[in-house]
């Protein structure tokens, strides 16, 4: 029998993993100097915040359906440029259509490095530079999309059969006619797909882009949290909820029905 399959190794093993993740948290307790006093301190406080957020000021509500339809524009003007965008990038970075192997890899490593962009980074320094709006909102999330959609779209694209690729191009087609009817059929219904599952996170991550002057029902949220308004805050917050919630169900019913 060898040593690590023994009882004693095991459970030495267990204890030293457990060890290392009790150092490991009570280093970071010291580092970040979190105080857990504090938070049961305030508790009186965390009560008057949730009072307050149980009564939401529906007399507010009719300020905000404007705002919410600007983020509604926002995510859908953004997923469109974004998947419009995405549509011819995601063919390049394929190995199977590009036969420039470094362009195929310069595009995967450029739309990994955007994916990796947290969305409000991304607003924060769309801000510096195109200044706050709906505007840079849509930029945004037309970027983050183009990014997400990309990658999931020429992975997809890796997978298909190469059975109708080699018939289309025996009899003589070139590359663009390969793509339109051996390549495209195969991954249209999947690509309609991530574009509203696209549409669907851009929903969600449009709601807090004003925090960093993007536009949106972000800014009212914000501005309202500043001024400690937490009634206005908790209609702004079910507003959302159920714009997210509408959305999500029905990005799932056209999802499900194209897969």
């Amino acid at each position: 029998m060898k040593l690590k399959d023994t009882v004693h190794f095991n459970l030495h093993k267990k204890l030293l993993i457990g060890t290392i993740i009790i150092i490991c948290f009570l280093g970071s307790v010291r580092l970040t100097n979190a105080d857990f006093y504090k938070v049961i301190s305030n508790s009186n406080q965390i009560v008057i915040f949730l009072s307050r957020l149980a009564k939401p000021d529906f007399s507010f509500l009719p300020r905000l359906v404007l705002p919410m339809i600007k983020t509604l524009e926002m995510s859908l003007l953004g997923t469109f440029v974004g998947v419009l965008l995405a549509f011819p990038i995601s063919f390049y970075a394929t190995t199977i259509l590009t036969e420039n192997k470094t362009l195929s890899i310069s595009i995967r490593f450029v739309l990994g490095l955007v994916r990796t962009i947290p969305t409000l980074l991304l607003a924060a320094l769309f801000v510096a530079i195109f200044g706050i709006g709906e505007s840079t909102g849509v930029i945004t999330i037309a970027i983050f999309t183009l990014g997400m959609v990309s990658q999931l779209m020429f992975q997809a694209v890796e997978t298909i059969d190469y059975g109708p690729i080699e018939m289309t191009a025996a009899v003589g087609s070139n590359k663009f006619q390969i793509t339109v009817w051996a390549v495209l059929p195969q991954v249209i219904n999947q690509f309609l797909s991530y574009t509203f599952y696209a549409f669907e996170v851009n929903v969600r991550a449009s709601t807090i882009l004003g925090f960093v002057g993007a536009g949106g029902i972000g800014v009212i949220l914000n501005s309202s949290l500043a001024l400690l308004n937490y009634e206005r805050v908790s209609i702004i917050i079910l507003t959302i909820l159920v714009t997210v919630i509408i959305v999500d169900k029905v990005s799932e019913r056209v999802r499900r029905s194209l897969v």
